[in-house]
């Protein structure tokens, strides 16, 4: 089964929680055991997964991705002027992938999946694949 999520993101660069969305995307799908694949469809967007308890890691991964890829710097800025947000959403990735057991993510404790935005606000499509 396959489904797209569509949001809009708010700010420049943001990580948005979507674990309950691909967690009722995969209990729709009433696979018993397999894969579950969150893919973004997005060049300047990326998909983690990590902390999803304490909301201070979100800030963390945004000043660290700041720090890493600076704005400005970039061959890419000639073109687009966003060639930080390319960077940063190439070194996270477009997707994750959780296994799924008696129909239910495998995520750890304290894990979730987000959506990394790295050029918005913007309309972003999430692909959730449950097979």
């Amino acid at each position: 089964m396959q489904q797209s999520i569509r949001l809009r993101t708010r700010k420049k660069f943001e990580v948005v929680d979507l674990t309950r969305e691909v967690a009722a995307v995969v209990a729709e799908a009433r696979v018993d055991e397999g894969i579950c694949t969150v893919f973004v469809r997005h060049a300047t967007a990326a998909v983690i997964i990590n902390e999803n308890a304490d909301p201070g890691f979100r800030t963390d991964v945004v000043a660290a991705l700041d720090k890493l890829f600076p704005e400005g710097v970039w061959e890419h800025d000639k073109v687009d002027d966003n060639g930080a947000a390319h960077l940063k959403a190439a070194f996270l990735g477009p997707s994750e992938t959780v296994p799924v057991r008696q129909g239910q993510l495998l995520l750890g404790t304290w894990q979730g999946i987000a959506l990394v935005e790295c050029d918005g606000p913007r309309e972003r499509e999430v692909i959730v694949d449950v097979r």
